[in-house]
């Protein structure tokens, strides 16, 4: 492949995060917020805590996308790295960008496994699944990973290469960097949630499709059935997004010392497209509710129109009632 074909790789990387990444954050940050006000709004998502996680999972992915995309965007699309104009920002998006990421991974997982014991036939397995629970799984887990976070603000720092003049952000202590990429970035976000996700997911299905011979009431019975669809479509597009980005990041780590200049291009190409599919999964999950669940749709149109356009209305009559002649 010659030097043309490889720089034209580049430019279609580039145009790739550019547009699709400018997509991906403004429908990701709409979808995201409209699942927070439909599960806020509606009492059986607000009790239920595969709900409780959903909620969660929405706000850090939004988090994900304002974090970690974003800033891409700017450096392909504008040529402005946040990270070299700004210490405090070289400091804290990695960590905040790996919270964000590790919380709605950890979110995914309990909500898998909470929908398997929600439905599980033993009782001693339903009463796990219980709000309290869910509480303190998610602020532990969270103060968990910000934790181990911390070294890498710690130890990403602004260096100024002695022949450009360029300065970059990059992680200094060489240990963490490998622990980084090939544990944390394989396992902690890749190969660990994605099993735990699967074998909950199939195992909560196996639940769903017995709940129809089990004396339920009808209503609970619904909503664990839309719950499980909605939480093992997420998982489905979790390993569809999840499982090639984190093993072409590893590909990309251990040939950064590459010395063929065409195979470096194609893997970097690989890794721009992957990078750029795995941000789907921090912006789809509105769209795929509403494509797989009739419920979810008919519950969106019932909070937007009928509960909050409603509510509006009425405050917008009130206060022209009050206004001065």
């Amino acid at each position: 492949m010659s030097s043309s074909n490889t720089s034209t790789l580049t430019y279609i990387g580039q145009q790739i995060t550019v547009y699709v990444g400018f997509i991906t954050v403004i429908t990701g940050v709409l979808g995201n917020l409209f699942n927070i006000i439909v599960f806020l709004s509606l009492k059986t998502f607000r009790e239920s805590t595969s709900g409780f996680y959903l909620i969660v999972i929405s706000f850090v992915n939004i988090g994900q996308l304002l974090f970690g995309l974003i800033s891409r965007i700017m450096i392909y699309g504008f040529l402005i790295d946040w990270n070299a104009m700004s210490i405090v920002f070289c400091k804290t998006r990695l960590p905040i960008a790996t919270i964000c990421s590790l919380i709605s991974y950890t979110c995914l997982c309990l909500a898998t496994i909470d929908q398997y014991l929600a439905t599980s036939i033993h009782p001693r397995w339903q009463q796990w699944s219980n709000m309290r629970t869910a509480y303190y799984l998610t602020i532990i887990f969270s103060l968990f990973w910000i934790l181990h976070t911390i070294p890498y603000s710690v130890f990403s720092i602004h260096v100024t290469s002695l022949v450009t003049g360029a300065v970059t952000c990059i992680i200094t202590n060489n240990t963490l960097l490998q622990y980084r990429n090939y544990f944390a970035t394989l396992f902690l976000t890749g190969y660990i949630p994605d099993f735990i996700t699967l074998l909950f997911g199939i195992l909560a299905y196996r639940n769903i499709n017995q709940i129809a011979y089990r004396t339920i009431p009808l209503v609970r019975r619904e909503l664990d059935k839309q719950l499980t669809v909605m939480v093992l479509v997420q998982v489905i597009i979790n390993l569809m997004t999840n499982i090639p980005t984190v093993t072409i990041s590893a590909v990309v780590f251990a040939t950064s010392n590459i010395k063929n200049a065409t195979a470096s291009d194609i893997i970097q190409f690989l890794s721009t497209v992957t990078t750029i599919i795995f941000y789907t999964y921090y912006a789809s999950s509105f769209y795929i509710y509403m494509c797989v669940s009739e419920r979810f749709r008919r519950q969106f149109i019932y909070v937007l129109f009928e509960v909050h356009l409603q509510r509006w209305r009425q405050r917008l009559t009130v206060n022209n009632q009050i206004a001065p002649a």
